[in-house]
């Protein structure tokens, strides 16, 4: 029962209708049996806090890292080892997500003739940009070596046939393909990988309509 012996619509005093007066109602019944209250009535639970260990708290954490002889920056990491050839220094420069260094050279003995020179930002720069260009340049050879391209007439237009090697390790093969002047396909077969494209190749297989080489 209410509390109180009055109408709760009267007990307020500024419900006149019957319709809001059954909605304060309806409420007031809802406090004694949660079990009629709807959704946004009922008590949500407290959000989990997050932990330390929580890796979402870890996705943007700075590893930038300055010490003698490691230097981290920059999407770069040098590390300053022992050469193994001799008693000097080396030094290594690995991308990030790279497991292997793309550049490994000397480095310069300090002034105790023992230990190797401090990294710093000077020379972490330098090496950044030493290594970034050992990167570009074995990237244009290896595409030098997996892509070939050609370009012949047909009809009277130009047509460039391409080749692309794919060096699976369980199956390697080449992609042949002929685009117009405006860079539209119009063929394209799958080859062996060691198929060699020349511009007299090029030719013969537009020339034979684009039928797969044997």
């Amino acid at each position: 029962m209410c509390p109180s012996s009055r109408p709760i619509g009267q007990r307020v005093g500024i419900f006149d209708d019957a319709e809001a007066s059954c909605r304060l109602k309806f409420v007031a019944c809802a406090r004694r049996n949660t079990d009629v209250l709807p959704t946004c009535f009922m008590q949500r639970e407290p959000p989990i806090p997050m932990t330390d260990s929580d890796p979402a708290l870890h996705a943007d954490e700075d590893t930038t890292l300055h010490e003698d002889r490691l230097w981290r920056d920059d999407g770069w990491t040098a590390r300053v080892i022992k050469n193994e050839d001799d008693d000097g220094w080396a030094v290594e420069m690995i991308k990030d997500g790279e497991a292997e260094p793309a550049l490994t050279g000397p480095w310069t003995m300090g002034r105790d003739k023992k230990n190797p020179k401090p990294l710093d930002p000077n020379a972490f720069r330098t090496l950044v940009k030493t290594a970034s260009e050992v990167l570009r340049r074995h990237e244009q050879q290896r595409h030098a070596m997996l892509h070939k391209d050609f370009t012949v007439r047909a009809d009277g237009e130009d047509v460039t046939v391409t080749l692309d090697i794919v060096p699976d390790e369980d199956d390697p093969y080449a992609d042949l393909k002929a685009l117009d002047s405006f860079g539209a396909l119009l063929a394209q077969v799958r080859v062996s990988a060691g198929f060699k494209l020349s511009k007299t190749s090029a030719q013969a297989w537009v020339d034979n309509d684009f039928r797969k080489p044997d």
